[in-house]
């Protein structure tokens, strides 16, 4: 690592697998296996390989579900001491099978491609959801979501809040709330403890609002200014915050919410690019009027219950910068976070 920057994969999933005291705390102060179903995305595999190093105890297991499509995923996670179970979650019979666990983490879902496959993210995000929901009734559950459900908000409020209403911006936000509502009732139902995480754009290096805009600027593309604010947070933060969430895990009461908003401040998208160029030395080049709305979010929910310590931006937008000059590899699926029209 160059000034603590990764240079290859193989020190970034460290970087990201990394828990710090508070987590490892957090997890010791549980008891029992931990459950990971959808671990084959962006954050699950090293989220899995976090709560495997956060916990001491080798008889506690720390089990990775997911269909598994890349075998090199499987041997990863088992050579760092995860177990995996190749499982289709919107298969009944398949979700049944699963071991049991009394801490479990929802990350399953479908984002790109929505728009040209709404059956599909209805089935992975609502069906499937329902499915784990009932086989997980009774275990402390942290559902993964996101920001979208809120839709946009007018900036000069600060972002949205946890009791806001949710209003879905398109097929993916509407499919989203549609998990929410799903998990809850169950857990009311079932009196189950559980926590709907709502994450806002998490940034690795390969992906992330950050380094959509890095790549834009160093290769002279025009960042879009439409949308002219966002959330960042580094994606080892927010694994980190996801294990700690399961200690937050509640039985739904009344009108309260069971919602936490997980990301970094507000950041204005100029500022992001002209960091970036700054660092690259390029001069960033702008498109497009600054709108009064964006999807946003106030965090002094988290910030109460789960303080932390984050990764500084202006040293996520270096780190940035070195990986693309350096040719690191791009999951070449970006965050979309200036789409206006709920289509992704």
């Amino acid at each position: 690592m160059t000034n603590g920057a990764p240079t290859t994969e193989l020190e970034l999933d460290a970087l990201l697998s990394a828990p710090d005291d508070d987590t490892i705390a957090a997890l010791a102060s549980l008891s029992g296996d931990v459950l990971i179903l959808g671990a084959g995305g962006k954050m699950g595999p090293t989220v899995a390989r976090m709560a495997r190093r956060a916990i001491a105890d080798p008889s506690r297991r720390v089990i990775a579900v997911s269909r598994f499509s890349d075998t090199s995923a499987v041997a990863a996670l088992q050579a760092h001491g995860v177990e995996t179970v190749r499982a289709d979650l919107a298969d009944p019979a398949a979700v049944a099978a699963l071991p049991d666990a009394p801490n479990v983490l929802w990350m399953a879902g479908q984002k790109f491609g929505s728009t040209g496959d709404p059956v599909g993210t209805w089935t992975q995000n609502v069906v499937a959801s329902a499915i784990a929901a009932q086989r997980y009734a009774g275990s402390r559950i942290v559902c993964f979501s996101t920001g979208n459900v809120y839709g946009r908000q007018a900036v000069a409020l600060g972002g949205a809040r946890e009791h806001d209403a949710l209003v879905p911006d398109g097929e993916y936000a509407a499919s989203c709330i549609g998990r929410e509502r799903v998990f809850e009732s169950i857990a009311r139902r079932t009196q189950s403890p559980l926590l709907l995480y709502r994450l806002f754009y998490a940034c690795d290096l390969r992906y992330g609002v950050v380094t959509d805009i890095a790549h834009k600027v160093l290769h002279g593309t025009p960042v879009s200014l439409e949308t002219a604010f966002v959330n960042v947070i580094w994606q080892g933060d927010a694994n980190r915050l996801a294990l700690r969430a399961l200690t937050q895990a509640a039985r739904p009461t009344g009108d309260a919410s069971v919602a936490m908003n997980v990301t970094g401040p507000v950041v204005a998208v100029r500022h992001i690019a002209e960091r970036v160029g700054s660092i690259g030395g390029v001069a960033p080049v702008f498109a497009g009027a600054p709108s009064d709305d964006a999807l946003i979010a106030n965090i002094d929910r988290l910030h109460e219950r789960l303080p932390y310590t984050a990764l500084p931006l202006e040293m996520l937008c270096e780190w940035a910068v070195q990986w693309i000059r350096a040719g690191g590899r791009l999951l070449n699926k970006p965050t979309k976070f200036e789409v206006r029209d709920g289509r992704y």
